[in-house]
């Protein structure tokens, strides 16, 4: 091969490098990748308080002040024995895992004698009378959120009536029961706000074709 030739050679290889750089060089020029200053379509985090209709609320327990007056106390002290290996019932009776309740409705909060109440149970306050029975047999953890009572709950309202007017019996004064307006303020309480009463009883609109 003449040196002629080889120059011819050399040349093209020269030049096809040459071409493949200025081409890469003008790909990255035109098509350069650019951050972009905000998000093509905002995406909001999930909140907690999202403040529409849909929002979970807190369920309460149904209400039970009604049903006490002829609640099936036969069938309270029959709920008790699921309970009597942590508590005992009669007079004068042993702290178990759990204190005596025996004069429990209408007692004081974390005051039964010989028992460890948790903090939260002694700062909780007040009387056990059948709107905080009511709460706590519903769901204890719900209500007293370090209370030492390990227990589920009871579902069924007729039932949670039963044991608390069996547990009324239990005492040497038994707590009174509730009056008329006791009654109606419970039931007050436990209702739907208006507006949601309303949603509820509306009619649904009818659909024009």
């Amino acid at each position: 091969m003449s040196g002629f030739e080889l120059n011819k050679l050399f040349a093209a290889v020269l030049c096809a490098f040459i071409t493949v750089m200025l081409v890469g060089y003008a790909a990255e020029t035109i098509v350069a990748p650019e951050a972009l200053e905000q998000d093509a379509v905002a995406i909001e985090a999930a909140s907690g308080d999202s403040g529409s209709s849909a929002a979970a609320k807190p369920k309460l327990p149904d209400p039970i002040m009604a049903l006490l007056a002829e609640a099936d106390t036969a069938k309270g002290a029959k709920i008790s024995k699921a309970c009597a290996a942590c508590h005992s019932f009669d007079k004068g009776g042993p702290v178990k895992q759990g204190p005596s309740l025996w004069g429990v409705v209408g007692h004081s909060k974390g005051a039964a004698a010989g028992f460890a109440y948790s903090d939260d149970m002694k700062a909780k306050g007040g009387i056990w009378d059948y709107d905080s029975l009511n709460h706590f047999l519903t769901k204890p953890k719900k209500y007293i959120s370090g209370t030492k009572m390990n227990f589920a709950g009871i579902k069924k309202p007729a039932d949670r009536a039963a044991i608390i007017a069996w547990l009324r019996e239990q005492s040497d004064a038994p707590f009174a029961l509730p009056t008329d307006a006791d009654i109606a303020a419970e039931q007050a309480a436990f209702a739907p706000p208006a507006e949601e009463a309303a949603e509820e009883s509306a009619p649904a609109e009818a659909t024009h074709h």
